[in-house]
């Protein structure tokens, strides 16, 4: 059985998109068995909707508190006996409360080569560095912002004179390729998370799996 695979948007979804191709094409088994919205224009929705996918959408600013709107979420997603939930643009920080009930379950994607750039503005912030690499790297969600156990990372070369915009572009197509592959990796049970590390392939994983693009 396909590892049951609920994805969190809060906007254009063109991550989500790259999974619905990858399962669509056969290269991805995974059960997308719910996409979830926490805001209602979010055209992922629209994506979803035509890939034949549910989806839920509960607006944050309904509730009072953080932690009211995620035990809300948690309520909704559970109907749907979800194994995996990515994040994939999903703009809401989680609520401890969040984290635990999916613990060692939530994948997210950060524009950096993790554990450089945690945060925002990180293309920018790796020009001004004079980095020679840039990426995006995929990882488990633990309470820790931008700092759980890292499984899978993609790197580029950063081009002389780019702007931030032209990276931005660059790490998004190798997003696209490496957030299906690390979740198919979770999901096959070849990578899980054990005791706060990732285990890939029966071992503890000090350093996420590097792919380099062009």
């Amino acid at each position: 059985m396909a590892c049951r695979t609920a994805i969190l948007i809060s906007g254009s979804g063109t991550n989500l998109q790259a999974f619905i191709d990858a399962v669509a094409a056969g290269n991805l088994d995974l059960d997308l068995c719910v996409v979830f919205s926490n805001k209602p224009d979010a055209y992922g929705l629209q994506r979803a909707a035509k890939a034949g996918i549910p989806t839920i959408c509960i607006e944050h600013g309904d509730f009072e508190s953080r932690e009211a709107f995620d035990r809300a979420v948690i309520a909704e997603l559970d109907r749907f006996e979800p194994e995996l939930l990515v994040l994939a643009g999903f703009m809401r920080i989680l609520s401890s409360g969040f984290v635990e009930h999916y613990e060692g379950k939530i994948l997210n994607i950060h524009p950096a080569l993790l554990p450089k750039y945690p945060g925002l503005d990180t293309h920018q912030r790796a020009l001004d560095a004079g980095d020679e690499w840039h990426g995006s790297t995929v990882h488990f969600v633990t309470e820790e912002l931008d700092g759980g156990p890292r499984i899978l990372a993609g790197r580029l070369r950063i081009h002389p004179g780019e702007s931030a915009d032209e990276l931005q572009t660059r790490v998004q197509a190798v997003e696209h390729r490496i957030y299906p592959a690390a979740a198919g990796l979770v999901g096959s049970g070849r990578v899980v998370f054990r005791d706060g590390d990732a285990i890939i392939d029966g071992k503890s994983a000090a350093e996420p799996v590097l792919k380099t693009y062009d």
